[in-house]
């Protein structure tokens, strides 16, 4: 489980990181090259309407102003999100194809999949964008009204209670797989491709439990209601909202959301995207879009970022060893 007690310190480094790409946006009203020509595709691994999409759409408003193009988001929903990644990683690294990543996915599918469409190493990172952490929820006259009484019930009916994600390996199944081991209880894990879909069938009470992000609960219709938080603090969007430490679990989870592109894409389209995308974290209505989608902003460059995937991916293992999660 990736640890957040040095969070202060990374969003520290990545403001440096702004500051720095601020003293060279003159550079980036001269465009180097005659990229970009075209539209710039951004896949997305989930469909539309989660927390994911709504970042990516709106990263893709603002990059249009500082790179004079056209972006175009594309809702590639499967696997998780790994259908998208592995294109990407695939991809002719030219520039007109990057994708919207998760983390903890990005750095578990690989771990998990016996046969994973990507690695870590497969892409130029450009930078982190936002943070927002993991929830459980329920319908709002759903009898499940606490964290505890999911506990209590869990225990007393075990295998019967249902818990939706968004897909093995994300945050939300990934939150449901410490919670089960902290709190020693077992419920049925079914996998939806996205946070839309996911939403539809909690409010229809097609699941019992929805993993959904604050960012997608806190914004969300009446008909639902957060039972408990994965940050290591409660968000400023759920103030109300116990996280699981204070519930008595010793764990945190959230999803960190960030732009990658193919490898070996060429250094100078590589400074303008992180040069463009620095300038956007700094733009206050791209500041205020964030908190209007109930999200944090966590910029991080991209080889600060790296570097943070990299002990994420150190601490992922390491559970993987202890608490296999499944595929399935």
């Amino acid at each position: 489980m990736p640890n957040h007690a040095s969070s202060r310190r990374r969003l520290l480094a990545g403001f440096a990181a702004i500051g720095a790409a601020a003293l060279a946006r003159p550079a980036l009203a001269q465009r180097r090259g005659n990229w970009p020509e075209r539209p710039i595709e951004l896949a997305v691994g989930f469909s539309a309407g989660g927390g994911t999409d709504l970042t990516a759409r709106t990263y893709a408003r603002f990059m249009e102003q500082a790179l004079g193009g056209s972006m175009v988001v594309l809702n590639r929903p499967g696997a998780s999100g790994e259908i998208a990644l592995g294109a990407i990683g695939r991809a002719r690294p030219d520039g007109y194809l990057l994708g919207m990543t998760n983390m903890p996915g990005l750095v578990t599918l690989p771990i998990e999949r016996r046969s994973p469409q990507f690695r870590l190493d497969d892409f130029e990172y450009i930078a982190n964008l936002v943070t927002d952490p993991s929830a459980f929820s329920v319908a709002a006259d759903s009898p499940i009204a606490s964290i505890a009484a999911l506990v209590e019930r869990a225990r007393r009916e075990p295998d019967t209670i249902t818990y939706g994600s968004t897909g093995v390996g994300t945050d939300d199944h990934l939150a449901l797989v410490l919670f089960q081991a902290a709190a020693g209880v077992k419920l049925v894990h079914v996998p939806f491709p996205g946070a839309g879909p996911l939403r539809t069938a909690i409010l229809g009470k097609q699941v019992d439990i929805a993993g959904l992000n604050v960012g997608e609960m806190a914004g969300a219709p009446d008909g639902l209601r957060m039972l408990v938080q994965g940050g290591a603090t409660r968000s400023p969007f759920a103030p109300n909202v116990p996280t699981f430490r204070e519930a008595g679990f010793a764990m945190d989870m959230g999803s960190e959301r960030g732009i990658v592109a193919p490898k070996a894409l060429p250094v100078e389209v590589v400074t303008r995207l992180r040069e463009a995308t620095a300038q956007v974290v700094r733009n206050p209505d791209f500041i205020s879009q964030v908190r209007t989608q109930f999200t944090e902003l966590a910029y991080l460059d991209g080889p600060v970022w790296r570097q943070r995937l990299s002990e994420a991916d150190r601490g992922f293992r390491d559970l993987w060893q202890r608490q296999p999660w499944s595929e399935a």
